[in-house]
């Protein structure tokens, strides 16, 4: 089976999507946690930018594209679809991938959400320190805290999280809670409706053919798939995404497998190397062609992960009553 998500413009592009205003509220100065640091804001940022499209949804969706000079790390991966494309038309690409630190500042950047893997690498060129002496604050994705830090597993809680802190610093919190309380209405809804008994095993194929690329106990694949009513069979694996080899993924043997759809290897490509592959064709998933597809914004943190988890636990159980007590819009 092979299911995607239904697209979200209606959310990202639409001020008044939840009849909140965005005007933003003069509560500053604000300090939030990011990693392991304290960032303070005496104002909203003026000329902010975010990378990759999950971050860069978030910002969509807290309409604050006014505050906005651009994004960068998409069209690199091929990452746009035309939700995305209509959503930041007003927008310009900084950098296709991982921008440099001329980038930023000759944008004149004030504020960059990005994450670790997410647009910064640990040592890199473009940290949080190695921006401030230019005035640019970092938020960092909370996902990606775990290549710095240590921290509980992975939760839905880390990409709200973003959302409320994202909501303070540009001041914009009633949108966020309300986005917040809409998005926890419909995983209550979900949990309801799903079936008791043992979770599925499930296994995230991201890419790679000689060895994969997948999601460990802190990527949110990890909680979504829990959310759904199955278990990441990498959950023992003490990172977010890494590669691993073929034999532990077998040995599991996983009864869904989801593959994340991005970038120049197709979702169906990707499928028809799982099938056609003699070391993996015993595996439950692959006998019974139980496969779902997730888009790469769906997989990784941000406002498309509730609508994703949905589709998870429909492919999971079936959809007959999951469909039917979907939280109102």
């Amino acid at each position: 089976m092979n299911r995607g998500c239904p697209a979200v413009a209606g959310l990202l592009l639409t001020n008044l999507a939840l009849g909140l205003p965005i005007t933003p509220v003069e509560a500053h100065p604000v300090t939030v946690q990011s990693c392991d640091r304290e960032i303070t804001f005496d104002a909203p940022p003026q000329r902010a930018a975010s990378n990759d499209v999950n971050l860069t949804e978030m910002m969509l969706v807290l309409g604050l594209t006014d505050s906005m000079v651009g994004y960068t790390g998409i069209s690199g991966w091929n990452k746009l679809d035309e939700t995305m494309r209509e959503g930041v038309a007003e927008l310009p690409e900084l950098s296709a991938r991982y921008p440099t630190r001329e980038v930023l500042i000759g944008a004149d950047v004030d504020f960059w959400f990005a994450g670790w893997n997410y647009g910064m690498r640990v040592g890199g060129e473009v940290t949080p320190e190695t921006l401030a002496p230019f005035g640019i604050t970092v938020y960092e994705l909370t996902e990606s805290c775990i290549h710095i830090m240590e921290r509980d597993r992975i939760a839905i809680d880390d990409m709200f999280n973003d959302i409320r802190n994202l909501g303070a610093i540009f001041g914009v919190d009633e949108r966020a809670e309300g986005l917040i309380a809409g998005w926890q209405d419909e995983l209550d809804a979900i949990a309801q409706a799903i079936p008791e008994g043992e979770p599925l095993r499930v296994f995230v194929y991201d890419s790679g053919e000689d060895t994969p690329f997948t999601a460990g106990r802190y990527a949110m694949p990890s909680a979504m798939i829990a959310a759904a009513g199955g278990r990441n069979i990498m959950d023992d694996v003490e990172t977010s995404w890494t590669r691993v080899a073929w034999e532990p993924v077998v040995a599991r043997d996983p009864q869904v497998i989801i593959i994340v759809n991005y970038g120049e290897v197709t979702a169906e490509e990707k499928t028809a190397f799982l099938r056609g592959n003699p070391a993996l064709a015993e595996m439950d998933a692959v006998v019974n062609d139980r496969f779902v597809v997730l888009d790469y914004v769906e997989a990784t943190p941000g406002p498309r992960n509730i609508a994703a988890i949905r589709t998870l636990a429909e492919a999971f159980h079936g959809s007959e009553g999951l469909a039917t007590e979907r939280a109102p819009e």
